[in-house]
């Protein structure tokens, strides 16, 4: 019996052998296009604009399925794309939690890597009309993430590294706790792992930022604008006119109402100056513009409903979210009664909450999520939702003093940014050189 197994093993370790020696004969000596072809037979490949280090790019558009459960659910087409400077070099995987811009990611430019970045499915021009919302879950996003690596790490043999923002940067950390062998070192910035459809630790951090000063200040904005309604609205009504904006899906008076709420918060992501908050002399367009430059009408408009749906979706049921806190307008509110913000889910979907699936993410990430480095900056309220890696844990948290959402490593000073090199090197061997970020 013990010779029969042997023989068995033997068989099976040639029989793979010579599976991935058929492999490497099918690229070998094809030029980067082809082998491209190769990989995703029945996708459509094109070039794009080369920029920065790279040598060559490609988008490709890949028919992937719908439920990787269920190929007969059908497929999508899926937008990645590729930029190629050299097999030996290390990659970087770009998981986008929304749409993708082809660009070049920070990481990318500290290890002068290959890149690739994927669009999240059902955002971008990877959406499909109409949704089929029961698949646009991570679980299935995940996989379309594992495919790709798959079969890209036939070209790409050295380290792999995945890299996110934000919501991107959620799904960094969901592919980690799902296949943590996928990637060799995993870098979110700036990501959440959020507790509850409405975590009451951004409303905490909100309350607690800052000086009393500046945070008296924001609430006294808040309600200027509010006790202007009707001078704001007609205000609204010509920025509306102006940028042919529509809204039918939220009305002007409840976007308003709406973009009020949102400013705290908006305010502290995106590094707000209190001294450029409005005083008491200021007029009511003033206060009106300033509203514009940091809420924005950006989702209330009905172009912007449309295209942040998916996401709303997603926050709803598995990723949780944030809710506005009511109390300091509450007594000049005239449209938004509740503190939620399922307003901008989709109707006539199955929006029941699924608490223990980033519970789970936050479990793995914490207790077992080795090569990962966090990035995030003090001050934005996202990063009070920031996992905090046990001690026993290989990761490195780093939280820049003053920062906002738009905080990367460059904005670190020299002796944190060479910490962060330092511990990458170590992660990724020695065989992977480290390219220091120039100062602007």
């Amino acid at each position: 019996m013990h010779a029969i197994k042997k023989i068995l093993i033997l068989f099976l370790v040639s029989l793979a052998i010579n599976s991935c020696k058929e492999s490497g004969v099918k690229l070998e000596g094809l030029a980067f296009e082809e082998q491209l072809k190769v990989l995703f037979p029945s996708a459509e490949i094109s070039p794009i604009k080369v920029e920065d280090h790279f040598k060559k790019a490609y988008q490709l558009i890949i028919k992937q399925p719908l439920n990787h459960n269920n190929l007969e659910a059908g497929t999508f087409n899926h937008y990645v794309y590729v930029s190629h400077t050299d097999y030996s070099k290390p990659t970087v995987l770009v998981t986008e939690g929304y749409n993708a811009k082809h660009k070049t990611y920070e990481l990318s430019k500290v290890l002068q890597s290959n890149q690739v970045m994927v669009e999240y499915r059902f955002y971008g021009k990877s959406r499909p009309e109409p949704i089929p919302w029961q698949y646009l879950k991570n679980d299935q996003a995940i996989e379309d993430y594992h495919s790709i690596v798959s079969k890209l790490k036939q070209l790409y043999t050295n380290k792999w590294i995945s890299t996110g923002i934000s919501k991107g940067g959620e799904t960094v950390l969901i592919y980690k706790s799902k296949y943590p062998n996928d990637v060799d070192v995993a870098v979110p910035y700036v990501t959440p792992l959020i507790n509850t459809q409405e975590d009451i630790r951004t409303e905490n951090l909100i309350n607690s930022v800052g000086t009393d000063e500046c945070r008296n200040k924001i609430v006294a904005f808040q309600r200027a604008i509010l006790k202007q309604r009707d001078t704001v609205l007609k205000a609204l009504k010509a920025y509306a006119e102006k940028e042919a904006m529509q809204f039918t899906k939220v009305p002007m008076e409840e976007a308003l109402e709406y973009a009020v709420l949102e400013f705290p918060f908006s305010f502290w992501q995106w590094g707000g100056n209190c001294e450029d908050i409005p005083t008491e002399a200021a007029t009511a367009n003033e206060r009106f513009q300033y509203l514009i430059k940091i809420s924005g009408m950006g989702l209330y408009n009905d172009k912007g409903f449309h295209h942040y749906l998916p996401s709303f979706y997603q926050h709803m049921v598995e990723l949780g979210y944030y809710g506005f806190d009511l109390e300091p307008v509450k007594d000049l509110l005239k449209v938004v009664k509740s503190s939620s913000n399922m307003r901008f889910a989709p109707d006539d979907v199955d929006l029941t909450y699924n608490p223990e699936y980033i519970k789970n993410v936050r479990d793995f990430v914490e207790n077992k999520g080795d090569h990962i480095l966090y990035i995030y900056g003090a001050n934005d309220p996202w990063g009070a939702c920031a996992p905090t890696p046990k001690p026993s844990v290989d990761a490195l948290k780093m939280v820049l003093e003053g920062g906002h959402h738009g905080t990367r490593i460059k904005d670190f000073s020299e002796n944190d940014k060479q910490k962060i090199y330092d511990k990458l090197s170590a992660w990724l061997g020695d065989d992977v050189e480290i390219y220091p970020l120039k100062e602007d």
